[in-house]
């Protein structure tokens, strides 16, 4: 395993939201951050084993890191075979790069209550792409394993800790919301900072 990989990505990513911070420039960290993500995904010897185990069933969301201010998080998900999220925003900036595997995301127009949810584009990210998110560029959407066979393994990088955010699920028959924090699965953080093997 390669941790270096990730302690370069957290510190990157740790400048580039400092200096975008101060600019509140989201087009900026989402440019630049995505081909910092894109660098990492590329490679696939530096994420433990142990945020990468496929889940029974479902899906699962662990914390990989948190900046100290919480101005940006960085989790893997592991999708088990054909499993998908329900349509859902995030109400912040957010990066998406797959490092196995494939995952296939269904945007929609944002929701008028009372109304069917309209799905406006569709597409499936492999292994090394980076697809983006955010309230300016798009928000909601569904995320599903595009792969029925086997696990997909994606890292996400959020502009806040994203287990805390207040964000939404979506009826895509009325367009009704309801509010939700997702939390993490894994209670462990990986521990990036001990260099002495």
């Amino acid at each position: 395993m390669n941790p270096a990989r990730l302690r370069r990505f957290i510190g990157d990513m740790t400048s580039l939201v400092g200096g975008a911070w101060q600019d509140n420039d989201e087009t900026a960290t989402v440019e630049v951050g995505a081909k910092l993500l894109g660098e990492l995904v590329k490679n696939d010897d530096w994420l433990p084993e142990a945020m990468a185990e496929c889940p029974p069933h479902g899906y699962v969301q662990n914390l990989l890191w948190c900046d100290p201010f919480e101005r940006f998080s960085v989790v893997s998900f592991v999708w088990g075979p054909g499993q998908r999220t329900p349509v859902h925003d995030h109400t912040v900036w957010g990066l998406v790069g797959v490092m196995r595997g494939a995952e296939r995301c269904e945007e929609y127009a944002p929701p008028i209550d009372g109304q069917p949810m309209r799905k406006t584009g569709e597409h499936v990210v492999e292994p090394g792409g980076i697809d983006a998110v955010s309230p300016t560029v798009g928000d909601v959407h569904v995320v599903s394993n595009a792969l029925d066979d086997r696990p997909s393994v994606s890292i996400h990088v959020y502009g806040a800790n994203i287990g805390a955010v207040r964000r939404h699920v979506f009826d895509p028959a009325t367009g009704t919301a309801r509010e939700f924090v997702s939390g993490y699965h894994s209670e462990v953080v990986p521990n990036l900072w001990d260099c002495s093997r």
